[in-house]
């Protein structure tokens, strides 16, 4: 049975997730403003992304026999000086949520909830690739910074990415 202490946590995350889902999907209305739609398609998948670990986190909740619960939630920001300062938002963003399922995991520890620990387990290493992809599309970035053809490839190559649904994992 999950803890009130635990289940509040969860849930506290489950709000930040679509919190996050939001913040994604208007980063993905800064890029198609700006004729990018590589990176509208790269916001787009992390915003599905988002909502996915949101509905993971609520499954989790039924399933450990809480309560799931819907909360309030920040709104997004909509505007960027550039495709650089949106990523940077993006890395920043990513690792509070980083930081924030660590103190869940420590919560589960602490509780012996083994069950959480496992399930927490697959965040904290999506986490691991969340901050790695972001922080390379910086660096691609901040190389290319001035250079149209050079966002323009990168725009490109971002428009290949596809939200797939891990197996396993709902």
């Amino acid at each position: 049975m999950l803890s009130q202490t635990l289940q509040n946590a969860i849930n506290d995350q489950i709000a930040f997730e679509i919190s996050s889902a939001l913040i994604y999907k208007a980063m993905q209305a800064y890029f198609e403003a700006e004729d990018l739609p590589g990176f509208a398609n790269w916001m787009d998948v992390q915003y599905q992304e988002e909502l996915f670990h949101a509905n993971k986190f609520f499954t989790y909740v039924c399933d450990a026999g809480g309560r799931a619960a819907m909360l309030p939630f920040e709104g997004a920001r909509n505007e960027y000086d550039s495709p650089l300062e949106a990523f940077r938002t993006a890395l920043a963003h990513e690792q509070i949520v980083t930081s924030r399922i660590g103190k869940i995991m420590d919560l589960a520890r602490q509780e012996n909830d083994h069950a959480a620990q496992i399930m927490l387990q697959w965040f904290i290493t999506e986490q691991v690739e969340e901050e790695a992809t972001a922080g390379l599309i910086i660096r691609k970035l901040e190389r290319v910074e001035g250079d149209g053809r050079g966002l323009l490839m990168l725009d490109q190559e971002l428009a290949q990415r596809v939200f797939t649904p891990p197996v396993g994992t709902a």
